[in-house]
Parts: structure tokens; sequence; C-alpha cells
């Protein structure tokens, strides 16, 4: 049962890096919405592998994804009169079903604008939290634009999928987790698409002060933040042709600011190297895992020789898949 006492006080509507003491402040007030997710680890893995890998299952949260964390960081940072007017977001899923679960426990509305080509799966768990979706072309203006006319309409607020302090802040509590459970890591690998959950990572680590090498992860089908991370300015993709739906958007201004202070590498993989590392995951782990979620993994179990002898944590950020669409 959710404090409504948690619904009165607001958080911090952070205009700027989020400091130690508000990812903090965020973690605790956002617990009795998002509880913590726990930490596996599979002996014949490490066996095979040479090292000791922990995953950190964000599948489990009640939309499938570690996106609830920021979209509630972001929302019980409005007051109550900025609440009543909505909250909205485009998303081609978690992002949308975070927002939209979000809205719904607050009992506010919640405006999504989804492309034409998202994945069915999330689109049928967002509109069962109630959403009020808007389908558009499946390009980066023509979400914005749909956006945009929904807010100047309703007046609700944009929770950015990524490019936006709270939402960074919030996802920042699941490698905070991570760190509390397995506290003497060597090494977290998350997923990179927009940045905001490898950027908290980074920055969560970086106040740690411990020397834990934080990566990013991303098909090579749409390595923009590979890219952009080499070549020190934001890159774009030519193609968004990979599986990994999670993984199509370009990394944000406050985002690439700091991954490319915090962050000590980015790994690419193929389509069939995720492909491999998300059926390795279900058949044999037993763990529901979309594409954009078995990156990091796949990226290991391409190339274990860099990670001989190291406690890994690898954050698995979803697990919303069509089943009748498995690619293995």
């Amino acid at each position: 049962m959710i404090n409504p006492t948690s619904m009165s006080i607001p958080l911090p509507l952070l205009d700027q890096v989020p400091t130690q003491a508000q990812i903090e402040q965020i973690h605790h007030q956002i617990a009795a919405w998002v509880p913590p997710t726990p930490v596996l680890n599979f002996h014949f893995l490490d066996r095979e592998l040479g090292c000791s890998i922990h995953f950190k299952c964000e599948q489990f949260h009640e939309i499938g994804a570690f996106k609830l964390r920021g979209a509630t960081s972001a929302a019980l940072a409005l007051d109550e009169s900025a609440r009543s007017k909505g909250i909205a977001t485009h998303s081609s899923g978690n992002h949308a079903q975070a927002t939209a679960c979000i809205a719904q426990r607050l009992g506010i509305p919640a405006y999504i604008v989804m492309p034409s080509n998202a994945p069915k799966v999330k689109i049928e768990a967002t509109r069962r939290f109630g959403a009020e979706i808007t389908f558009c072309e499946p390009t980066q203006q023509a979400r914005e634009s749909a956006l945009a006319e929904i807010c100047a309409r309703t007046g609700a607020y944009f929770i950015h999928p990524y490019n936006n302090y709270n939402v960074i802040a919030g996802q920042a509590t699941a490698v905070k987790e991570l760190l509390e459970q397995v506290p003497d890591l060597d090494v977290v690998i998350t997923p990179v698409g927009g940045g905001g959950l490898l950027s908290g990572t980074a920055l969560w680590n970086h106040y740690l002060g411990r020397p834990v090498n934080v990566l990013g992860a991303e098909p090579v089908a749409v390595n923009d933040a590979w890219r952009s991370f080499h070549s020190g300015k934001i890159e774009s993709n030519a193609s968004t042709d990979t599986l990994a739906d999670g993984l199509k958007t370009t990394l944000g201004e406050y985002t690439f600011a700091l991954i490319r202070q915090f962050v000590q590498d980015i790994i690419t993989v193929s389509e069939q190297e995720m492909i491999e590392g998300m059926s390795v995951l279900w058949k044999r782990a037993k763990l529901v895992v979309e594409p954009s979620g078995a990156v990091p993994f796949a990226a290991i179990l391409r190339d274990p020789a860099p990670f001989s002898g190291q406690r890994i944590g690898v954050v698995l950020s979803g697990g919303n898949v069509d089943l009748d669409h498995l690619p293995f």
C-alpha cells in the first residue's frame, strides 16, 4: 500500500546534475513506489566464462523495466497543481509504460506518443495503465511534434525519457541498490540508448569513489553512443535497424556530458551476438530479457577474456518481449 504522505511532499525538481544527497533522497522517497529488485548469480555461467556475473534484474519491476525509477522520480517532483494537469512523454515502449504506470498510481492523466512501429506488447501494456496514446511516424521529429501539440493542449508536464535530471537520478538508484547488494564489484555494465541509465550509474559510482569500471553496451547497428564517446560530440544514427527497440535513441546533452566524464568505455555487439545472449539468459538462466536488456551480457559472452577473474554487475534493463516473435 502506497503511503499517501509521499504524494504531498514533492521531490526537488532538478535543473542541474543531481548531488549524492539528492539521489539518496530520491531513492528513499520512490522506495514506496518502486521496490528493490533482486540480484542473481549463476555458478554455471561463472565457471564457463571465468568471471563472476551478478545480474540486477530490473525486468522484475511491475512494468518489466528499470524505467519506472526515473518516471516516478520525475512525477513525484511535481507539485499537486502541476500533477493535476497530467504527465506526457514520447517513447517506443518501456518509458511509455513507466509514465503511464505512475500516472495511474497518482490518479492523474498520462498522454503518450508512440511510434507506429512500437512493439505490440509495449503498446498493450501502456494502454492497460490507462494512458491516452497518440501514434506517430517512427521519426524523432514526428514524436516531438506530436508531443508538443499535446502539451500545449493539456498543460501536461513532459517527462523526457532520459534527458531530465530527475529521470537520471531515478535511474541511478538501480546501481545504488546493486552496489549495496554486491559491494565489491570490479565492473558494472548497462545498456545505453538515450543514456539515462548509464549516466546515472556512472554518476553514482563517481560519488562513491570506488575503483569500479563503468561500461556501456549497445548494438553495433545503432552505435551512436560509441561514436559519440570517441568523437566528443553527440552523433546520430543513419539507420535504426536493430531488434533492440529500447536502444534506438541518441544521447541527450545531459546524459552525454556525464557519460563522457565518468564512463570508462562503451562496447558494441552484433545483432546475432545480442540474440545469443538473450537466448542463453532465457534457456539456461530462465530469465526473460528483451534484446535491449541482453546487450551487456552478450558483450561478456562474446569475449570473456577481458573480464577474467573479475566480479561484474550486469543490469538487465527490461523483459518486455512479444512472445509471438522471439528472435531465437
